[in-house]
Parts: C-alpha cells; structure tokens; sequence
C-alpha cells in the first residue's frame, strides 16, 4: 500500500503558521480580510462559501460577500470588482466561477487588481506565474499541489514530472511552479499520443481532467507520487478522483504515494486561499 498523502497535515500547518501571522498583523492594526463575490446561488458555489468562511473564522480572516443576482449585468458586475478594488480594507477576493453565460468571465476576471486576485484568475496574476515578473498569486488549487509535496518532502528538483490536464486553472499553473521548482515536466491533453506511457514515465504525476477514475494500472509503476486533483462523482454518486485509485495503489506500491479522493488536494486548495489573503495583507504593512 502507498503512502496516503491526506491534506489534513497540510491544511493544520498551514493554520498554525497563519495564527501566528494573523497575529502579528493585529498588532500593527491590519485585519486581513477576504471578499467573496458570488453571482446567484450555484449549490457547489454555496458550499465551498461555506467551508471558506468557516476556514477563515478560524483563522481570525475576517469575510465580506458579495452576492450578486444571478441576472446581473456585466456592467453590475463590474461595478462591483471596481468597488473590491477601491477598498483597501479588503486584501484579497475570491470569484466564484464559472459565470453566468451572459456575463464576460475573462474581462471581470481581468478587472481584478492583481494584488487581489488571490485565486490566480485574471492575465494579470497569470503572467506572474508564467514570467515570475508581476504582482499576484497563483491559482490556489495549483498551489495546493507544491504545498503537499513540500510538506510530505517530496523531492522536486531534477525529477520527472507529468501533468495531465492543461487548463488555466490547474494544469497549465501547476506545470509552471514544477519548472519553476527545476522539475522537467510534460504536460499531457487529450492529444497526446499514448498518455499512459507520459505518466509512467514520471516520478511526480498530477491528474487534473475531470474525468472519473480515467487512469488506470497502465498508467502506473512502483514509487511514483501521484497528486489527484479531480474531483468527481461515478454512477452511483461516490465521489471519486481522476485516478481508479484502487489500481493505482497496486501498481504504486510501498515506494509510492497518493493523495486520495477526499481528503486530499481539496481541503488544501482553501487554506492556501487564506495564506493568499495574509500574503495580500501583508504586502501592504
């Protein structure tokens, strides 16, 4: 059996290092704080409200929603990124997406002051990612990836490392902070001939498709360390990730490591949305 890398350890160090650092901003008389746009009421938008400002409380963050109709104009919406803009009481903001179809998700995500796009949505916070120039923050799910892997101390550079999955908001972000890490790294799509092979051939893997249980035995070899990221439910509703885990742990072996579906990557993406928010905070003391 592969060692499971749970995110529980991540996320309570991750808060022990944030109390300290909530702390000490109080004292020079700075409450980070987190706005939360929400347009309309999406059920998984409510529910990660939820674990955010449960998470935030926690930690001593405080949170102002924004809740916007699910009608709203561009220009409503708008107007409301230009007020999170203006308030420098507020360090970070997160925005819910996807967006309404009728609304232009790239240009609200754009209009967002990079110092405050803490989720790594805007051009603005990406070219920070893909130059190492800039202002702004990495998408907080990518992020989640390198703060397992640093706490668990997965060895990074010099190591072969496959991506599947080249969006914006995982693949693509991930991929760059591995390199970044001096990781040789090959990112994987759907046209990519024989994936199978790609993976096996990596000693870092992160599976980022959305596609349940896709990636089977072939795609795995002893002691590799496999990072999840999907999130996804089968036919009978049980919440599973990209990997069909049960192969994965056979072929992985004791050497090897995985994160599991849940208890992995998810809960780490939230706190590192808050360690965003006291890096924002602290940026401005």
């Amino acid at each position: 059996m592969p060692t499971l890398l749970l995110g529980k350890p991540v996320t309570d160090a991750i808060a022990a290092d944030l109390r300290g650092r909530v702390e000490a901003l109080a004292e020079r008389g700075v409450a980070p704080t987190l706005a939360i746009v929400r347009v309309g009421e999406r059920p998984d938008d409510m529910s990660y409200e939820r674990t955010a400002l449960k998470r935030a409380e926690s930690l001593g963050i405080a949170v102002r929603r924004i809740v916007l109709s699910a009608d709203v104009s561009q220009a409503g919406l708008m107007d409301a990124i230009s007020q999170v803009n203006a308030d420098e009481s507020i360090h970070g903001c997160l925005m819910f997406r996807p967006l309404p179809a009728h609304l232009d998700e790239q240009a609200a995500c754009d209009a967002l002051d990079p110092r405050k796009d803490v989720d790594g949505a805007g051009l603005g916070s990406l070219a920070r990612v893909f130059s190492g120039r800039g202002e702004g923050f990495a998408p907080c799910t990518a992020t989640a990836c390198l703060e397992m892997l640093d706490h668990y101390g997965t060895e990074i550079a010099g190591k072969r490392a496959a991506v599947v999955g080249r969006s914006l908001v995982i693949g693509r972000p991930v991929a760059m902070l591995l390199m970044e890490r001096n990781a040789t790294v090959t990112l994987c799509h759907s046209r990519t001939d024989d994936v199978a092979a790609a993976i096996r051939d990596a000693d870092i893997v992160v599976l980022a498709t959305g596609r349940a249980r896709a990636y089977g035995a072939k795609c795995f070899r002893t002691g590799q360390t496999v990072l999840d990221v999907g999130i996804n439910f089968d036919a009978a509703g049980v919440m599973c990730g990209d990997a069909d885990f049960d192969a994965a742990c056979d072929m992985l072996g004791e050497e090897g490591a995985i994160t599991p579906v849940p208890r992995g990557i998810g809960g780490v993406t939230t706190s590192v949305l808050m360690k965003h928010v006291v890096e924002a905070a602290e940026a401005t003391v």
